[in-house]
């Protein structure tokens, strides 16, 4: 239902102009049937168009080349500094600090994804003490048999302390086939056909010189595809209708808090929808940590979101993967940024009790109800109606009350998972694709653990 007075969104993100697409199919059975078809060993079936790859398990951080890394086993494994390999001095870009720091590397076998891709986004699920961060780094062989370099797709540190860097996509890297677009690689021009048949990730763990502390990765993974150019998308039919109900944010009630962090709430969509998903599980950060925001703001964990999510390069709070590294922060969180193949994927999610969070670029004129026009979006999906539509947690409306909003189906699947459209002057702008943030506890159901899976999460 959409709010009597007209709601407010704001440009998040120019959405890459290289290849995206629409995509189609995924599973169709309900969690229960997927649980059962997970343990006969059958495999459901998954977006074509798109394939996420994580290391995450003991086995998977041992099939890696350790460099000064070590495993460090548990409920949730993850590698950590067991000796630096050496020593380096950063000069921060966005403080022109300097400071000295050791470091030991992790690097991922190769993989090939089962989609040549036009793009890949990697995302990462790290703790990270004071005085400590990580780098994470892609590189991968194109179809016609070169090599790229290594790329950076991000420097991530939790804090924002005196002793830490500032969190920092890298601008300006290109071997003149392929760049990278803050979070995401992507193929300069796909229609000469190219693209990146195989890929490997680096961790670099740094800490401070003297210091005994170590980033601890959880989960580092990435997502290929190569989603064909398309303005209209194959409808899904309605399947497994659910509402959650997850806690409304609006960001527009933050319209002027901060500038510093990407001018305000009017720019916040990424971050209040994350906070919206991980209130649903239910994680809000502390009082304490929430200390720093003027006590006369309503819901402080908002503007929690914004200052730690915020990329000072990008010099916003829509870096994707930034986002979910957030949410793993929380105890026992994971996500991953990855593309989805239809609403039936949504289906699958909502229905297990996962809310989704997707990226979208549209008119006003191509959603009814949403009273406003954007080039790049974020909205919290937390189910559907019996009808089939889209029930959404838009946070570009005027209060929290109104955040609640539904969409019809057809309209907003198209919208989501196109990868061109027209903007209001009729020209040809890009689409994003079928982005979405996937955000899961570390307690997960039987059914939950199936509908990732389903969605090709692992």
């Amino acid at each position: 239902m959409a709010p009597a007075a007209p709601r407010r969104a704001y440009p998040r993100r120019t959405v890459l102009a290289a290849a995206l697409a629409a995509a189609a199919g995924a599973a169709t059975a309900a969690p229960s049937a997927l649980a059962s078809s997970r343990t006969s060993g059958t495999r459901p079936a998954r977006n074509p168009l798109a394939d996420y790859r994580g290391w995450a398990t003991a086995p998977a951080w041992y099939s890696g080349k350790a460099d000064g890394t070590k495993v460090v086993t548990g409920a949730r494994p993850g590698i950590a500094i067991a000796r630096p390999v050496g020593t380096t001095q950063y000069k921060d870009p966005h403080t022109s600090k300097k400071a000295d720091y050791e470091y030991a590397v992790w690097t991922s076998p190769t993989y090939k994804p089962g989609v040549p891709a036009t793009e890949v986004v990697p995302s990462w699920n790290a703790h990270t003490p004071a005085g400590t961060w990580l780098q994470v780094d892609l590189k991968g062989t194109y179809s016609d048999g070169t090599k790229t370099p290594w790329f950076v797709m991000g420097r991530w540190t939790a804090g924002d302390g005196d002793t830490d860097i500032r969190r920092t996509s890298v601008d300006d890297q290109t071997d003149d086939k392929a760049s990278i677009w803050t979070d995401t690689f992507a193929i300069d021009d796909a229609s000469t056909g190219l693209r990146l048949v195989d890929y490997q990730l680096r961790v670099t763990l740094y800490r401070r010189v003297g210091s005994k502390a170590s980033p601890l990765v959880w989960r580092v993974g990435a997502m290929a595809s190569d989603v064909p150019d398309r303005f209209e998308v194959p409808a899904s039919s309605a399947k497994l209708l659910r509402e959650l109900a997850v806690p409304r944010y609006s960001q527009n009630i933050h319209l002027g808090e901060y500038p510093e962090y990407d001018g305000g709430g009017e720019a916040w969509c990424s971050p209040t929808s994350t906070t919206m998903a991980l209130a649903w599980f239910g994680h809000v950060p502390t009082k304490e940590q929430t200390s720093w925001v003027d006590p006369s703001y309503a819901d402080p964990e908002v503007d929690h979101a914004a200052r730690y999510t915020f990329d000072y390069q990008y010099e916003g709070c829509g870096n994707w993967p930034f986002n979910t590294a957030y949410a793993s922060t929380f105890d026992g969180m994971s996500g991953v940024v990855t593309r989805l193949g239809s609403l039936t994927d949504i289906e699958i999610l909502t229905y297990a009790g996962l809310p989704v969070i997707t990226s979208q670029s549209f008119i006003a004129a191509d959603l009814d109800g949403a009273g406003y026009g954007t080039s790049g979006h974020l909205m919290c999906i937390v189910g559907f109606t019996k009808d089939g539509d889209v029930v959404s947690n838009d946070p570009a409306s005027d209060s929290n009350e109104a955040v609640r909003n539904v969409y019809k189906r057809r309209q907003f699947e198209n919208v989501w998972l196109r990868t061109k459209r027209y903007d209001a002057a009729g020209a040809v702008k890009s689409g994003t694709g079928g982005i979405a943030y996937v955000l899961w506890p570390g307690r997960t159901s039987a059914a939950q653990k199936a509908a990732l899976a389903a969605v090709g999460i692992r």
